[in-house]
């Protein structure tokens, strides 16, 4: 959608030093280690963790609050059973008309919350990683219906809504143009999720667009529709 916030600090437990008898001479100091005073580091993220912690932490929090929402993009196609990696950022789909209160739910919680040049989402930032808030999937408004459709499913233990895999692949197909055309992204999830997929009512979505009727041309040649 990560490291878990509550559990993430290292702990060191200094050792108990060997007593002995103080010397009639004082020894000199050994050299002081400029490392010494410093705290123990905590191990690097690995990213397609931190990018899941981040969505449980988010969602949590939608949740909480009974927003109307439904996880999407890569981390969703993970809940749905897709590959762990993930690719920028956790997405999540809200109607319009909340936009403003999930941002103050975000807001509440501590998280930064920014409104970007696009009108289509609102930016926050959780546990480092970048968390778009999307209220309209391929130039269409994200309504209702498309979030009571989706299926409540554990992510990483956290249980929330995802968007059910056929509103998930339209989301991504139908998203395709000139200026953004990345198939290598989209190709695994649609290998992953192409038995859960009503794939006619994908293309009826889609209509003539061309850049989405190149990806189905492409899933059919591999073999994966």
């Amino acid at each position: 959608m990560t490291q878990n916030g509550d559990d993430a600090t290292l702990v060191r437990r200094p050792g108990i030093p060997d007593l002995r008898m103080a010397p009639e001479e004082a020894e000199p100091a050994p050299p002081q280690d400029p490392r010494a005073d410093q705290p123990p580091q905590e191990l690097p993220l690995d990213r397609n963790q931190a990018i899941l912690e981040a969505a449980k932490q988010v969602g949590a929090l939608l949740k909480r609050k009974g927003h109307l929402f439904a996880l999407a993009g890569s981390v969703a196609a993970y809940a749905h059973g897709g590959e762990k990696n993930m690719q920028h950022d956790v997405d999540f789909a809200i109607r319009p008309e909340d936009a403003e209160a999930v941002a103050a739910t975000l807001r509440e919680a501590g998280l930064t919350v920014y409104t970007p040049p696009e009108d289509w989402l609102i930016k926050a930032t959780c546990f480092g990683q970048p968390v778009d808030i999307i209220f309209e999937l391929a130039h269409r408004p994200v309504g209702a219906d498309m979030l009571k459709r989706a299926e409540e499913l554990s992510v990483d233990s956290v249980r929330m809504p995802v968007l059910a895999p056929t509103d998930l692949l339209w989301s991504l197909t139908a998203a395709f143009s000139e200026h953004h055309c990345d198939f290598g992204a989209a190709l695994p999830i649609a290998r992953a999720l192409r038995e859960k997929v009503d794939w006619e009512l994908v293309r009826r979505e889609c209509g003539d667009e061309p850049m989405p009727a190149a990806f189905f041309f492409l899933l059919e040649r591999l073999n994966v529709i």
